[in-house]
């Protein structure tokens, strides 16, 4: 009985690391870069509510301005009404449909139901691309519905985990992430534990529908955004905390470099209308993790133990965690850092985008996304 206690002991220990919440230090290296942030009053937050669902992940505005829409752990895509003051059902990714929504786990039927992830409008269109992390790349039209698969695998590997994804507006073209071929969405902690490295870096091009790889062999990329001359694209590389840097264009064109450490796991990024990118931080990287990440066996021999990691990890998430995004300039250097330190309010930030001075602000694990006015 004793080593059983003692396992469950560690397995709780690592997974409190992994989303345990620690202070940001002002004396970082980057502490001269750092503008003074006035996101601390958090009576300015908002929640907006979303009915027998959670985790609003990814928001998009149409390119009448109107939005946001989001995905939603029962496979729908809904839109914020603003005149309404609520959510409206615009579209789905996958045909089944019984037993999808409701109050309850949505976990365990998201492969069949869909589990809609980034999202990006076409502004020439108003086709809204989509990230499912099961049924691949897909589109739907300015109506809504039932979305169209574009892309379900690449060079005949299917696509296990499609995730992020962003428009360059001038030629159409997508770019998007799938984080793994060996794990699906539901298991993303087994990414982190076991070190996969099947993550890739694509672009879909509408003109002669064809997907082509830019990168393979990534661990868990995550968030993809364009920089705004679309000279560059960011990927979140969400195993190793940070944020990489692939160049389209210029004479670095194909080179793949560090743009930016962070103090915890990254998820989307998204450009901000004041200048540089919001990259949300899932959760902190504590000294304990960093030694099992360190020691890939002690990762797989977590995962193949009789205990599921990924129920403790979604529990403990919901106590332990805090919200904390990033602001990083064109150079990678802070801007602004806005966190959420109670825990009270909303944990495992997984987007903040910026829309006429508001932040919309996702989570996978909370049942409304946050606004905040800055």
């Amino acid at each position: 009985m004793r080593p059983k206690l003692l396992l469950t002991a560690l397995i709780v220990l690592l997974l409190s690391a992994l989303i345990a919440v620690k202070r940001i230090n002002h004396s970082s290296q980057a502490t001269h870069n750092i503008e003074k942030s006035s996101n601390n009053n958090f009576s300015l937050f908002e929640a907006v509510p979303i009915e027998d669902a959670i985790g609003p992940e990814s928001f998009a505005f149409d390119p009448l301005g109107e939005g946001p829409y989001t995905g939603i752990s029962d496979g729908r895509i809904i839109k914020w009404q603003q005149n309404q003051q609520r959510w409206i059902n615009f579209a789905i990714t996958s045909p089944e449909r019984d037993g999808c929504e409701g109050p309850h786990d949505h976990d365990q039927m998201e492969h069949i139901c869909g589990r809609p992830l980034g999202l990006g409008f076409i502004n020439t269109t108003g086709d809204l691309y989509i990230a499912d992390a099961y049924m691949g790349l897909m589109v739907v039209g300015p109506n809504g519905g039932l979305a169209t698969k574009v892309a379900t695998q690449v060079q005949g590997v299917p696509l296990g985990f499609t995730n992020g994804l962003d428009i360059d507006q001038r030629s159409g073209v997508v770019y998007f992430s799938d984080s793994s071929s060996q794990y699906q969405r539901r298991n993303h902690i087994s990414v982190i534990l076991s070190g996969d490295k099947t993550g890739r870096l694509m672009k879909y091009d509408p003109e002669n529908n064809q997907v082509t790889v830019l990168l393979n062999n990534l661990s868990f990329p995550n968030g993809v955004a364009l920089s705004q001359n679309s000279h560059y694209i960011l990927v979140a590389d969400t195993t190793n905390c940070r944020v990489m840097r692939y160049w389209l264009q210029t004479s670095k064109a194909g080179t793949f470099e560090v743009f930016a450490q962070l103090p915890g796991f990254p998820d989307n990024i998204k450009r901000s209308p004041r200048g540089g990118f919001w990259v949300a931080i899932h959760s902190r990287r504590e000294r304990v993790l960093e030694w099992v990440l360190s020691y890939p066996w002690i990762g797989n021999a977590l995962l193949k133990l009789p205990f599921d990691i990924m129920r403790a990890y979604s529990y403990l998430a919901k106590w332990r965690g805090s919200g904390l995004a990033i602001r990083l300039s064109e150079q990678g250097e802070v801007l602004e850092i806005f966190e959420e330190k109670s825990g009270n309010r909303w944990t495992s930030i997984a987007e903040v985008e910026e829309k006429d001075g508001t932040l919309w602000i996702g989570s996978i694990i909370m049942p409304f996304a946050g606004k905040y006015r800055i």
